[in-house]
C-alpha cells in the first residue's frame, strides 16, 4: 500500500515539481513515518505479549505461579497465552495442595510421640519434632546442632545406639529403666547425603506385654502342672489303696509306669521354658558353611537350592544349626513332600539371607501374625517356644527372622544377617 502511494506520489510531483527528483524525495519522507507507525501497530501487540510470556516464564522459573498473561488474541499467540496461564494454574493448585499435605504431615509428625531427628552429610540437625525437642534439649530448639554435640549431655545408652547404625532397643538404666527403640535410615534428600533417626520409647507398651505374657505363662504352666499333678495324684491314692489290700502287683506296675511318664514329660516341659530363659549369648566364629550345610543336611533332608555364594557372616555354629534345625522340622510336619523342602542363601547388599521354603500350603493369617509370638503354639502338645526361640538367637547375631505366606505354595522363613 505505501509502495503504491510513493509510486503514485511521486509521479505526480515530478511533473509539477522542479527538480524532478524532490517529489520523489518527499513522497518518502512522508511514507517512512506513516510505515514505522504502521508496523508499530500491528507488530505491537504482538511484541508485548512475547514480553509477557517471557516475564511469565521467568516467574514460573522463580516459583512464582501466580503470574497470569492477560490476551485476548484469537491467533497462534492467544493459544500460546492460554496454554501459559493454564500450566501457571495447574503448578499454583499443585504447590497449594503440596503446601496443605506438607502442613498436615508436619502437624502429624511434631505431634506424634516418637523423636525424629534429621541431619545432613555434617551431621547437622536439619528437622526435629517437638518430642525430639523434649528429649534432647528441654524443648528448646535443636536445629543447627550437630547431633553429636547433643548427646554428649545424655546417657551413654543414646550415643552408643546411634553409632552402631542399626536398629534396636536399648534400655537406660536408673531407678525406672526406660526403653526406646531406635530406627535410622540413611537417603539421599535434594541430591545430598541425609539420614533419620526415629526414638520411640516402648517402656509402658513392653510393660503392659511384659504383665501380659507373665499371665499367658502363669495359666500355661498351670495347665500343664493340673494336667500332669492331677493324674500323677489319682494314681498314687490308687496305687496306696492296692497296696494296703495287699494285692494288684500287675496294675501297680502300670501305675507307677504312668507316674512315672507323666513325671518325665512335667520335668521335660519345665526344662524347656528354662532353656529359653537362659539362652546364652553367641560365640560367632567363622564357619566352614559347606561342611555346615552338609552336616545339617544329614540331620534333617532338605534341597539346597543352587551352589553356596561366598557368604560373610560368622554365627554361633551350635545355636544357628539349633535355629536351621527347628525351621526344617516344622517344614517337614507341615506336610510338605520331603524333597521340596528347600534352603537357599543369597546375598543382599551387606547381609547374607537364609530361605527354608516348604510347600505345605503355608498357614492362616491368624497363626502368622502369632506365630513368633511366645507360648503360642497350634500344636496339642506343643509348647509355643520354637519360632520364639529362633527369632531371640537369630535377634541376639544382629539379624532378622520373618514369616512369608507364599501363595498356592507353602511358607517361606527368611533369616537376614549382617555381614
Amino acid at each position: 500500500m505505501l509502495l503504491v502511494f510513493v509510486t503514485v506520489a511521486g509521479a505526480f510531483g515530478s511533473r509539477t515539481l522542479e527538480p524532478w527528483w524532490l517529489a520523489w524525495v518527499i513522497a518518502l519522507l512522508i511514507a517512512l513515518p506513516l510505515a514505522w507507525f504502521g508496523v508499530h501497530a500491528i507488530v505491537g501487540p504482538a511484541v508485548n505479549v512475547i514480553r509477557a510470556l517471557t516475564d511469565g516464564a521467568d516467574s514460573l522459573r522463580d516459583n512464582d505461579f501466580s503470574v497470569s498473561v492477560a490476551d485476548q488474541r484469537n491467533d497462534e499467540l492467544g493459544d500460546l497465552v492460554a496454554a501459559h496461564n493454564a500450566l501457571s494454574g495447574a503448578l499454583r493448585d499443585e504447590r497449594q495442595t503440596l503446601f496443605q499435605r506438607e502442613l498436615l504431615l508436619d502437624t502429624v509428625i511434631q505431634t506424634t510421640d516418637m523423636a525424629l531427628v534429621l541431619t545432613n552429610v555434617n551431621g547437622q540437625i536439619v528437622y526435629s519434632n517437638t518430642a525430639a525437642r523434649e528429649l534432647f534439649n528441654e524443648r528448646k530448639p535443636i536445629n543447627g546442632f550437630r547431633f553429636d554435640d547433643l548427646l554428649v549431655d545424655v546417657p551413654d545408652a543414646f550415643s552408643e545406639a546411634v553409632a552402631s547404625k542399626r536398629d534396636g532397643l536399648f534400655t537406660l538404666e536408673g531407678d525406672e529403666p526406660q526403653t526406646f527403640h531406635l530406627s535410622q535410615n540413611a537417603f539421599t534428600l535434594n541430591a545430598q547425603p541425609h539420614r533419620l533417626y526415629l526414638f520411640k520409647q516402648l517402656t509402658k507398651e513392653l510393660g503392659r506385654q511384659e504383665v501380659a505374657t507373665w499371665k499367658k505363662v502363669i495359666r500355661l504352666i498351670s495347665h500343664e502342672l493340673n494336667n500332669s499333678l492331677a493324674p500323677i495324684s489319682s494314681l498314687a491314692h490308687s496305687g496306696g489303696t492296692l497296696l494296703k489290700k495287699g494285692d494288684g502287683d500287675e496294675r501297680l506296675t502300670t501305675i507307677f509306669a504312668t507316674i512315672e511318664d507323666r513325671s518325665s514329660h512335667l520335668k521335660n516341659f519345665i526344662e524347656s521354658y528354662a532353656r529359653f530363659a537362659r539362652l546364652p549369648s553367641p560365640r560367632p566364629q567363622d564357619i566352614d558353611w559347606p561342611a555346615f550345610m552338609d552336616r545339617l543336611r544329614n540331620a534333617v533332608g532338605f534341597e539346597l537350592k543352587e551352589p553356596l555364594p561366598d557368604i560373610d557372616c560368622r554365627v554361633d555354629p551350635v545355636q544357628f544349626e539349633q535355629v536351621l534345625i527347628n525351621l526344617l522340622k516344622n517344614a517337614h510336619e507341615s506336610g510338605s513332600p520331603a524333597d521340596e523342602i528347600t534352603v537357599a542363601i543369597d546375598r543382599f547388599d551387606d547381609k547374607t539371607v537364609f530361605v527354608v521354603a516348604d510347600h505345605g500350603g503355608g498357614i492362616s493369617d491368624e497363626v502368622l501374625q502369632n506365630a513368633l509370638l511366645p507360648f503360642y503354639s497350634t500344636k496339642a502338645t506343643g509348647t509355643g517356644l520354637g519360632l520364639p526361640l529362633c527369632r531371640e538367637i537369630v535377634e541376639a547375631h544382629g539379624g532378622r527372622l520373618s514369616l512369608v505366606n507364599i501363595p498356592d505354595t507353602g511358607l517361606e522363613v527368611r533369616i537376614a544377617l549382617p555381614a
